[in-house]
């Protein structure tokens, strides 16, 4: 069985590498490209995997795109092919819908097999996005949650309580509990100190 594909990256290199990597495979035919996270929404009818980036500068998200995507009858599989292994992407992709998470520094055959897997309807992680996965299992009372990791997110691009408020729809008194709650779980006192060790530890992207 073909498996037919669809690139959607913002960069036009990444997408010639992809595409040559994954022409060498007799059972891929990679049958669109797109460039933006919209774009991708639109041609995801007919193919039987998404490869996606999850930054695209502007505009939609990965993530959005891929809940977009997957809400669908029928829906392709999507594998998110990114260079992000925080916590807070992980997590936004997986609920979204992501069949797979995969590091675009992962060798061909890897991201071939990962392909094959997603297409089948399993899941397909990265060996380091597995680990991060299962550290959080094992210690749930100390893992950020996704809405929390979202505000800290936030926090670490400079927006003030009032602006995450009305950036993720919530009452300040929300946000403010959601960080409290943070700052008890890093082990911090204030906001700098919060995005510094949510940072460290690759929980948050600055």
């Amino acid at each position: 069985m073909t498996v037919r594909l669809l690139l959607a990256d913002d960069h036009p290199v990444v997408r010639a590498g992809l595409r040559a990597v994954l022409d060498t495979e007799p059972d891929f035919t990679v049958v669109a490209e797109a460039a933006t996270a919209e774009r991708a929404v639109e041609l995801a009818h007919g193919v039987d995997v998404v490869l996606m980036d999850l930054q695209f500068g502007a505009g939609l998200h990965g993530s959005e795109a891929t809940a977009a995507i997957t809400a669908r009858p029928g829906a392709p599989r999507v594998l998110v092919l990114t260079t992000y292994d925080t916590d807070a992407d992980i997590l936004a992709a997986v609920e979204a819908g992501a069949s797979g998470y995969l590091l675009k520094d992962a060798p061909p055959e890897e991201l071939a097999a990962a392909v094959r897997t997603a297409a089948a309807g399993r899941s397909a992680l990265a060996p380091a996005v597995a680990h991060r996965l299962m550290d959080r299992m094992r210690t749930p009372s100390e893992a950020l949650t996704k809405r929390e990791l979202e505000v800290l997110q936030l926090v670490g691009e400079g927006l003030s309580n009032q602006q995450i408020s009305k950036r993720l729809f919530l009452s300040q008194a929300t946000v403010k509990s959601h960080l409290v709650h943070v700052f008890a779980k890093l082990g911090v006192d204030s906001r700098t100190a919060a995005v510094a060790a949510a940072t460290a530890r690759r929980l948050i992207r600055r």
